[in-house]
């Protein structure tokens, strides 16, 4: 079977930019966009296939109809007919709820599939543009629920300014928040479960506060402080850097600047390609080409045991 690409699903939120839409190149006159879900599994939200011989079908229709071949032999067994990656850009015009995700036993504990880890690959963002992740000081569950309670709880976190090609790993249990001008893509398990935690008082459009969970997140937040929540890697051109591998997907980046052939014949997963810069195409074993560009994201069935890369282009590679 061929290269997958997909109708992206566009989220308008109260904090949402204008950076996604031309991003991707699309016709469409959506203001406050926040997120583009690229490949989704997430019940009604999933993607559809947007051309060739399965344009029209839901994500995880096609896996319950090819499941092995799709998603690989232990990716199916493993999650069966729920696709087990969710791929998004988020354009964050104001700063982001301070939140946190469960771990997948606390999750099934509250009756989900699953919880949530996740990571952030930052692309061109404002040049002011930040983030927090973890703990900067050792705190209480007791001094957390005071914090939020107060309007201090930013105070005890870690904030980054960043930049194009900064990485954050976010394991579940890491309270986090994307800051003013972050645009970045993220990877993540199918799971839409977040909890909460402050919301700097910000109100909706009907003028009521977002519902907060934070007797919820205190049971999930991982109170361990660590000395540096980046990861640091050490890009390099015409080779893959990996950047994350955690038992929910390994992802790595590639900037090429030549053709580069890859051979993925001992791997049991698809393959998602997220185009971050530049222009290419992908060509498969039989001959096939699909063009690829910054702002598009496209699924290599596993059963693709090879694949050219050629072209000016940077782009993420994720498989589980």
């Amino acid at each position: 079977m061929n290269i997958l690409k997909f109708k992206p699903l566009l989220k308008t939120t109260i904090w949402g930019g204008e950076k996604i839409v031309p991003f991707k190149h699309l016709d469409s006159n959506e203001k406050q966009v926040g997120e583009s879900w690229e490949v989704s599994g997430v019940k009604d939200n999933e993607s559809i296939v947007a051309e060739g011989d399965y344009a029209g079908w839901k994500l995880n229709d096609l896996v319950a109809s090819l499941k092995d071949k799709l998603v690989g032999k232990e990716n199916y067994e493993r999650f069966g007919n729920e696709f087990p990656l969710l791929v998004k850009f988020i354009d964050a015009r104001q700063q982001l709820s301070i939140q946190v995700h469960p771990t997948d036993e606390q999750a099934q504990a509250l009756g989900k599939s699953r919880g949530k880890t996740e990571m952030w690959y930052v692309m061109k963002s404002d040049a002011d543009a930040s983030l927090r992740s973890g703990l900067k000081q050792q705190i209480t569950p007791e001094e957390y629920t005071a914090m939020v309670e107060n309007d201090t709880i930013t105070d005890a976190l870690s904030e980054y300014s960043v930049k194009e090609g900064d990485v954050f790993f976010l394991p579940a249990g890491r309270i986090h928040s994307i800051g003013a001008g972050c645009f970045l893509a993220e990877i993540q398990e199918t799971s839409d479960i977040t909890y909460r935690i402050y919301d700097f008082k910000r109100k909706d459009k009907e003028g009521n506060y977002r519902q907060l969970h934070t007797k919820e997140a205190a049971a999930c937040i991982d109170y361990t402080v660590y000395p540096d929540y980046r990861t640091k890697y050490e890009p390099r051109k015409d080779e893959p850097v990996e950047l994350v591998r955690c038992p929910y997907f390994t992802t790595s980046v590639y900037d090429l600047t030549e053709p580069m052939t890859i051979d993925y014949s001992d791997l049991d997963s698809f393959v998602i390609f997220v185009g971050l810069s530049g222009s290419g195409e992908i060509t498969d074993a039989e001959g096939n080409v699909t063009p690829f560009q910054a702002g598009e994201s496209v699924l290599l069935p596993a059963t693709m045991t090879t694949v050219k890369v050629s072209g000016t282009i940077k782009f993420l590679e994720s498989y589980v």
